[in-house]
């Protein structure tokens, strides 16, 4: 009989929290629209925090592990052309999957709508990206222009190289700052986007960070410019390594394929006349 009345008491508990969740929580999931089921301090459901994937490529550099269609980009060691001539700056590149989909959301709440909670799940998908073998000095979050950092309140970026911090327990350091404010960088050539940044960062004097192993961190990486300036300015304090750390990075394959099949179909149709 205890079990008996255990089982129905527990069914009808069950049955009142599905009543009275959505009257105290009336939130549907912020990346599908899916009604919430359970109490969370996110406003995301549980699948959607499971549905990003790491990013996979058969053909990626070594280095800054940009993904490529195929391996003409890279040379015998593996590097591509940006990486060969020294333009990155940084060392090493980390980044968990490709900035879209589920992801892309994700990063989009937590950094526009202010969901700062967010930065729990998003850091725990820099630490499945991040190496365990791997070891830093310092932990430096990409810094904001001080305009860019009052007009949205916090520095997204602060809080994921907190996250990643405690985790590894390795001190969070300001150590460079946003020194100009520069254009936006959607839109820009490869060779604009480093004109762009140029001279944009500046390490601190308390900075510290002679011969240490430095991890930078930020949300995306795109192709890599900003991260690369801000590399500059740490190795000229003093950094004997940086390693850039992001959440997402843009994947160009879909756009490289798409254009090589619009190349393709023009060529046919040139054919043909």
């Amino acid at each position: 009989m205890p079990d008996a009345f255990r089982r129905r008491a527990d069914k009808g508990l069950r049955g009142l929290v599905e009543l009275v969740f959505p009257l105290l929580f009336p939130d549907d999931c912020r990346v599908c629209g899916e009604a919430l089921r359970e109490v969370s301090r996110v406003p995301v459901c549980a699948k959607c925090l499971r549905d990003p994937q790491p990013l996979v490529a058969e053909y990626f550099c070594v280095a800054c592990k940009t993904p490529f269609v195929n391996a003409f980009p890279l040379d015998e060691s593996g590097r591509c052309t940006l990486c060969r001539l020294g333009l990155t700056g940084f060392d090493a590149v980390y980044t968990y999957g490709s900035y879209e989909g589920s992801l892309r959301k994700l990063i989009h709440l937590f950094k526009f709508e202010k969901i700062h909670t967010l930065a729990v799940p998003l850091g725990k998908f820099l630490a499945r990206a991040l190496p365990r073998e791997e070891r830093f000095d310092a932990i430096v979050p990409m810094p904001l222009y001080w305009m860019r950092r009052w007009e949205r309140g916090f520095n997204q970026s602060e809080l994921l190289a907190r996250e990643i911090g405690r985790g590894w327990n390795v001190p969070v350091k300001r150590a460079v700052r946003r020194v100009k404010a520069t254009d936006a960088q959607a839109g820009l050539t490869n060779a604009k986007r480093r004109a762009n940044v140029s001279g944009a960062f500046a390490a601190r004097k308390n900075a510290n960070l002679k011969g240490a192993r430095v991890l930078l961190v930020d949300d995306v990486m795109t192709t890599g410019a900003t991260a690369a300036a801000c590399a500059r300015a740490l190795k000229h304090a003093g950094a004997a390594h940086v390693a850039l750390l992001a959440v997402a990075r843009t994947d160009r394959r879909a756009a490289v394929q798409s254009f090589e099949l619009a190349s393709l179909i023009d060529k046919g149709r040139q054919s043909r006349e």
